[in-house]
């Protein structure tokens, strides 16, 4: 699931997207590792939060910067 926040910087707000992904325990280091450097090099996705949970559940937060494109209709 894909949402959009804004983030104050030196008076202008830069947007960003955020993406949740969760995988399950028996995807192993190297499989992970390989999932998120695809994302950041074809998605640019950046790595925002990692959660590794009680059972070896891990949930990975990814951001990106959100173009913010003004309407051409009038």
């Amino acid at each position: 699931m894909n949402q959009r926040y804004a983030s104050q910087r030196d008076g202008g707000a830069t947007y960003y997207e955020y993406r949740t992904v969760t995988l399950p325990r028996t995807v192993s280091g190297g499989d992970v590792r390989r999932l998120l450097t695809d994302e950041a090099e074809y998605g640019r996705w950046e790595l925002a939060r990692t959660r590794i949970y009680v059972g070896g559940t891990r949930k990975v937060w990814l951001r990106r910067k959100a173009m913010k494109v003004p309407s051409t209709l009038f």
